[in-house]
């Protein structure tokens, strides 16, 4: 049986991927996950085991990254002003909402075989990386994370309305970015 100290160390890699991508910074992400470590090491004890060790862990990096986030001064702008890239994520629906015909989607097979295959994993966490800052952010937030949308509008100090637009941006790009990374 593996040490508290082992333990941990062996959820640093994962750890710093995750904070890496969500904060931007790998200097942000180092001392966050430092942070972090340091806290699981001293509460250690105060750990019930209602949940896996690892869960529990990730559990003390969200906070920190959520604190981290409540710090900073200014946020990004998260209005989007790039013209350009509204006209293209508009392109790919007819005027009723519908996809065009080019641009559906294409079906990627059985879910559970592509869950199961790491290099899915890999192409996908390749895409996070390529996403916009503010736009990773408020994915990873909802979806990583498993922030209600109430919750990710506070601590960013965003619309509802605004979220759920980079939301719907991001889950385009993610779609199309892993279709040509995985699927071609």
């Amino acid at each position: 049986m593996r040490s508290p100290d082992e333990h941990i160390a062996a959820l640093r890699p994962k750890l710093v991927a995750f904070a890496r991508l969500q904060l931007r910074d790998n200097t942000a992400a180092e001392d966050t996950v430092q942070d972090t470590l340091v806290t699981a090491l001293e509460k250690h004890d105060t750990f019930a085991g209602r949940s896996a060790f690892e869960t529990w862990v990730f559990g003390i990096l969200k906070n920190k990254i959520l604190e981290r986030f409540r710090q900073q001064d200014r946020y990004v702008a998260w209005q989007n002003d790039d013209q350009s890239e509204d006209d293209a994520l508009e392109s790919l629906f007819q005027d009723n909402g519908r996809w065009r015909a080019a641009n559906r989607p294409t079906p990627w097979g059985d879910p559970d075989q592509i869950l199961e295959n790491t290099a899915f994993w890999k192409v996908l966490d390749a895409c996070l990386i390529a996403l916009p800052e503010n736009t990773a952010r408020v994915f990873t937030m909802r979806e990583l994370m498993e922030l209600s949308t109430q919750e990710i509008c506070q601590i960013l100090d965003i619309t509802e309305t605004n979220c759920w637009v980079i939301l719907h941006r991001a889950r385009l790009k993610l779609r199309h970015c892993v279709e040509k990374g995985w699927l071609a």
